[in-house]
């Protein structure tokens, strides 16, 4: 399962970051950066929680 964003949805306002700063974080310009795109058993938690979390819905977990 692979981590998938939307960026013409997201707003980049570090929701995702904060509740799964090993998966996502904002670069110096405010932009979202995944740092990892695989979910593991360790990140799936809180890459669930980043996507639920999400007020544009611009998260999703896909298989691949």
């Amino acid at each position: 399962m692979k981590v998938k964003v939307d960026f013409d949805l997201c707003e980049s306002n570090g929701l995702c970051e904060a509740m799964a700063p090993d998966a996502f974080e904002l670069d110096d310009d405010d932009y979202l950066v995944v740092k990892v795109e695989e979910i593991t058993d360790e990140n799936r938690d809180r890459v669930q929680r980043a996507v639920a979390a999400c007020p544009k819905s611009a998260i999703s977990i896909v298989e691949g």
